[in-house]
């Protein structure tokens, strides 16, 4: 797991700029029920997500965003709406989209998770991000929400290919982030 944590360190450091924090506008993600297409991921809400883990196990990848943050915007138009990607994720993620300033309450991992006037965020959030409020950030989680890794910053779609295949692939457990890098051939494009 250090050499988890350290991979992604060395991914944040080169995955870009992320954005500050500062007040926005609430929002939550789309609802389960709201039918995503093919060429969309399936996001889910954390009450979603946890249900369906309850029936059939998946690791988990978090987008935590704001309304205001421009590279979650870039993110979502770019490295989000990649087709091999979409596939990818939606076969072996639950995908959660999270507004970090989300003020309605999230019922959680047996929790209820509320707005924090002073971090300007859901408590979930700054569970998830270790308190660096830095957008957008991924998060990365294991199966039965485990181990959750927080990526900060902005990353293309090479960068999160890259990422997804090292966790979904279990390589993390067979090898260093260094010599999975070291092998690694992108073929989602950029």
């Amino acid at each position: 797991m250090k050499r988890f944590v350290l991979m992604m360190c060395v991914l944040a450091a080169f995955s870009g700029a992320a954005c500050g924090n500062q007040k926005g506008n609430e929002a939550s993600a789309p609802k389960e029920t709201e039918v995503a297409a093919a060429n969309e991921i399936h996001w889910l809400t954390f009450e979603e997500a946890e249900k369906k883990m309850k029936e059939q196990p998946r690791k988990v990848l978090v987008d935590i965003y704001t309304d205001w943050c421009g590279w979650c915007k870039v993110m979502d138009k770019k490295t989000y709406t990649n087709a091999a990607l979409i596939k990818y994720v939606n076969e072996n993620f639950y995908a959660v989209k999270f507004n970090a300033e989300q003020r309605a309450p999230i019922n959680f991992a047996g929790k209820k998770w509320e707005f924090i006037e002073q971090n300007r965020a859901n408590q979930l959030a700054v569970e998830l991000m270790s308190g660096q409020m830095s957008y957008p950030t991924t998060v990365i989680m294991e199966e039965g929400f485990k181990n959750a890794q927080p990526m900060p910053g902005y990353m293309e779609t090479f960068q999160m290919e890259s990422v997804l295949k090292y966790i979904a692939g279990d390589n993390h457990k067979k090898m260093s982030w260094n010599d999975w890098q070291h092998g690694f051939k992108a073929e989602w494009g950029k």
